[in-house]
């Protein structure tokens, strides 16, 4: 089974245990219906923006629609998933009584920049730049980092990622309260 048919089945799974309909679920996410069924059987690649609609909607971390519950390390499959700048690699999920912390691998291209939609209340993000300097972070205050740096901005609200110099590596920890999901 495919990316897309795994992303699409664990989709259904979430929509169908809230009791939504396709539409419901559509309108709750201002994802237009047709892609949301495209999707769910697995014949359209997922954007990174389109799945944080949708999971937004869900209350459910990004890593609900990447990855079952996870296998040991020697037995991933990398999940890679990308929007107008970044593509992201599930590399962990980590859930305890606080939190689901869904911890990414992630690439923003040069010259790209991206925003992304606020993430369910509570949640935050932080950025470990290994190489290449990004701007991130909320969109009327964003942060430029660096190699070695780190940023940490609220998720909650609509945020930007950019990459105006070249291709930028790094480590991005998204962290979503329990209480609300």
């Amino acid at each position: 089974m495919g990316l897309n048919d795994e992303v699409g089945r664990r989709l259904r799974e979430l929509r169908t245990a809230r009791g939504w309909s396709l539409s419901e679920l559509a309108r709750r996410s201002g994802v237009g219906k047709g892609t949301l069924s495209e999707l769910e059987s697995g014949t359209r690649n997922p954007t990174l923006e389109t799945l944080y609609a949708l999971t937004t909607a869900l209350n459910r971390p990004l890593s609900a629609v990447l990855s079952d519950d996870p296998a040991p390390p020697d037995e991933r499959r990398e999940a890679a998933v990308s929007g107008s700048a970044v593509t992201a690699v599930l590399i962990e999920r980590h859930e305890d009584g606080d939190a689901v912390t869904d911890v990414f691998r992630i690439t923003i291209a040069a010259g790209a920049t991206q925003e992304s939609a606020p993430h369910v209340a509570g949640t935050t993000e932080s950025l470990m730049i290994l190489s290449g300097t990004a701007v991130v972070g909320v969109l009327d205050a964003p942060s430029s980092v660096g190699p070695g740096m780190s940023v940490c901005w609220p998720a909650d609200t609509a945020h930007l990622y950019g990459a105006p110099h070249g291709d930028v590596h790094g480590i991005l920890f998204v962290r979503y309260p329990a209480a609300a999901l």
